[in-house]
């Protein structure tokens, strides 16, 4: 689970004393300070408290502007607010690399690194999954009937056992990935079309039941060549015979309809040939002088479409933190929120009053207070939020259009915290 904000509660009094009260942090709810003093030398004191809470005294508080809050003026003197936690919803990771004999240094790169990626993704407090498409394997090269291939093993913990295996993170669908031929792959193992089905020659065992249907979705590529498949086709496909392998059978692409929005929001990341940020079509360099055989402009079209990360080929292992750490930030940044939250302890003194519950979605250009509506049904293009239960709520659901703004907030790196305010009267929708 990821927090948006530290679960810091400020309690503020306004209208009633200019007295400082403070407050402390006891298993999830707040209580009043027996020993809190009133002056300067005890609040001084308290600082080296490291329980106590924060303390706005009254004259600290900003005043409301009730043209954009309308709050109840006589709810002024006793509110509250509390941070909610605001749970993202999980991530599956897709990696498709390339096993093509040129792939053996990048090849060897995945294999050293994943296991430090899924630490650098589970440290940012997201559940993820990660599935590797590409030839499994502990030694190399590996011969084929199609020539000399060079396969991935990822090593524990990520994996479930010394041989490569899967474990409760990880699932290796073990693919020969051609190095024209990723999205064609993926797409066909996915739905385990014809041509695509385990012990194919283009296929591999099934994969599509590890992905959550919730769950945020990131592919990551990793070639030295160019697709053979459109990007534009990769996502809006219609689905039947592979244009380009007349006897192998495609389903429709990532966002067509069949998915049921599996794959609503994913982002495409790649590690591929390019070197200009200006001309897609220009290669980049390898040390030796020598160029990868494609620049991968399609690769190019996916990243800038959707917001992906990547790196280039020809940088070596030089290229792999940075790219691990960029796909990383990528997942985060797009990971959908869950858009309900519960309804935080109400500190001693205060009797939990539906009618006098508000939520502030707060970012760092401005704080926007969504609406109250009855229920899901009544939610409509201004956004707004409801309960659970009117009559003994327990959770608050932010409605569409809300959510998706608090999701663009978050994308843009500006959101802040989203609080459950007590005390004044409900803004009803």
């Amino acid at each position: 689970m990821n927090r948006l904000s530290l679960a810091l509660v400020t309690l503020t009094l306004a209208g009633c004393s200019d007295r400082l009260v403070r407050w402390n942090f006891d298993s999830g709810t707040l209580r009043p300070d027996a020993d809190a003093g009133t002056g300067p030398a005890d609040d001084a004191n308290a600082a080296a408290d490291g329980a106590a809470m924060d303390v706005i005294a009254p004259r600290d508080v900003p005043p409301v502007d009730r043209d954009v809050v309308p709050l109840e003026p006589d709810a002024a003197c006793l509110s509250a607010e509390s941070v909610g936690v605001v749970e993202r919803q999980p991530v599956d990771i897709i990696w498709v690399v390339d096993n093509s004999t040129s792939m053996e240094p990048s090849i060897r790169e995945v294999t050293n690194g994943l296991n430090d990626f899924a630490r650098r993704v589970g440290t940012r407090g997201l559940d993820y999954r990660v599935v590797m498409l590409s030839l499994r394997s502990a030694t190399n090269p590996v011969r084929l009937p199609a020539g000399n291939r060079y396969g991935v093993c990822i090593p524990q913990p990520l994996a479930g056992n010394a041989s490569c295996g899967n474990g409760p993170r990880f699932f290796h669908s073990s693919i020969d990935i051609r190095s024209t031929q990723p999205l064609e792959q993926l797409l066909g193992s996915l739905a385990q079309t014809a041509g695509y089905q385990t012990g194919q020659e283009r296929g591999g065992e099934p994969w599509r039941d590890f992905l959550r249907p919730g769950a945020t979705k990131s592919i990551v590529v990793v070639t030295d060549d160019e697709s053979r498949m459109p990007s534009n086709e990769f996502e809006h496909f219609a689905g039947g015979t592979n244009p380009r392998s007349g006897s192998f059978t495609l389903p429709p692409g990532l966002l067509e309809p069949m998915w049921a929005g599996l794959f609503t929001g994913y982002t495409f990341n790649a590690l591929y040939g390019w070197d200009s940020e200006t001309n897609p079509a220009t290669r980049c360099m390898y040390p030796g002088g020598t160029m990868p055989p494609s620049s991968g402009p399609t690769y190019t079209t996916l990243v800038s479409r959707t917001m992906g990360a990547r790196a280039k080929i020809c940088e070596g292992a030089s290229a792999w933190s940075p790219f691990f750490d960029r796909i990383a930030t990528a997942v985060e940044r797009t990971s959908r929120l869950a858009c309900d939250l519960a309804i935080p302890a109400v500190p001693d003194g205060m009797v939990l009053d539906p009618s006098r519950i508000n939520v502030a979605i707060r970012n760092t250009a401005s704080t926007n207070y969504p609406r109250k509506v009855a229920d899901a049904s009544a939610c409509g293009a201004t956004g707004g939020w409801y309960y659970d239960n009117e009559r003994t709520p327990r959770r608050i659901f932010l409605c569409p259009t809300s959510c998706s703004q608090a999701q663009a907030a978050i994308q843009a790196g500006m959101m802040t915290s989203i609080r459950v305010l007590f005390g004044c009267q409900t803004i009803p929708g």
